[in-house]
């Protein structure tokens, strides 16, 4: 959580990185609502999208201008390949309190993480549990990655990065003061320490968070297992449409395959 507190300090690099929003109409049928506390008085909310028993879950941190119920129409899209969904919000998120900052993504996550499961065990669900960042959410699912991997299948990183030291680089924000050397190296070294097996999908023509990101987390990361799926022609914002076939056929065969090896 340290390796972040220098970026919290910067007011003005935060409202480059983050764009919450809130959002507290109801889940759709099927879905549910949960709070999760974090904090005296602060709770951020996660949407679970359950489908059939029996079916492995992604616990999913999305980008940073997005919130949990985006995904309404998105899950249908996990559902069709047997897979149940639930997505995190960040602080100041959705439906949760606070303000967003990186040491409170970082620190939320285990938090977030162990109410899913207590959730799903509540449920009578046994289920694999994977987890997935998208773009921002690589922070939280790394994270994770780190410190559940006996508790975790496989580890997805969509559109992400190794490091927010490079994104903050790339797009010329204003970093001041930041030591964004430090920043990075201890982000690889725990990178590096990740075994889980580990699928990243990046679009070829990302202008925003660059293909070399993914290049770079595939390279650095620990796991012996880890596959990197190009979705040439994609942005950063519509890789999943870009090629839906391909994008949702690489995390349903991660998934049924680390589930049955895991079984």
């Amino acid at each position: 959580m340290g390796i972040y507190s220098a970026i919290d300090q910067q007011a003005l690099l935060l409202r480059f990185l983050f764009y919450p929003r809130k959002w507290t109409r109801p889940a759709p049928a099927g879905a549910e609502d949960l709070l999760v506390p974090v904090e005296k008085d602060i709770a951020v909310g996660c949407r679970l999208y359950g489908g059939a028993p029996g079916h492995p879950w992604i616990l999913l941190f999305h980008g940073n201008g997005e919130i949990a119920a985006d995904y309404d129409q998105i899950a249908p899209f996990y559902q069709q390949r047997e897979i149940n969904l639930a997505v995190a919000d960040y602080r100041g998120y959705g439906r949760s309190g606070g303000q967003p900052t990186f040491s409170g993504m970082v620190g939320d996550a285990p938090l977030i993480f162990e109410a899913i499961r207590e959730r799903l065990a509540q449920r009578q669900r046994q289920e694999k549990l994977f987890v997935m960042g998208r773009s921002l959410g690589s922070i939280s699912a790394l994270e994770l990655a780190g410190q559940y991997p006996g508790d975790i299948s496989g580890l997805i990183i969509e559109s992400g990065f190794i490091s927010v030291t490079g994104l903050i680089s790339h797009l010329g924000l204003p970093a001041l003061g930041l030591d964004l050397s430090a920043i990075d190296a201890e982000s690889r070294r725990r990178a590096a320490q990740i075994k889980l097996p580990a699928l990243i999908i990046h679009g070829r023509a990302d202008s925003l968070v660059p293909f070399s990101q993914a290049e770079e987390l595939h390279r650095c990361l620990g796991s012996e297992s880890r596959e990197l799926v190009p979705i040439p022609g994609a942005e950063h914002n519509d890789v999943i449409f870009v090629d839906r076939e391909r994008y949702f056929g690489a995390i349903a065969g991660f998934v049924e395959e680390r589930s049955r090896s895991s079984s």
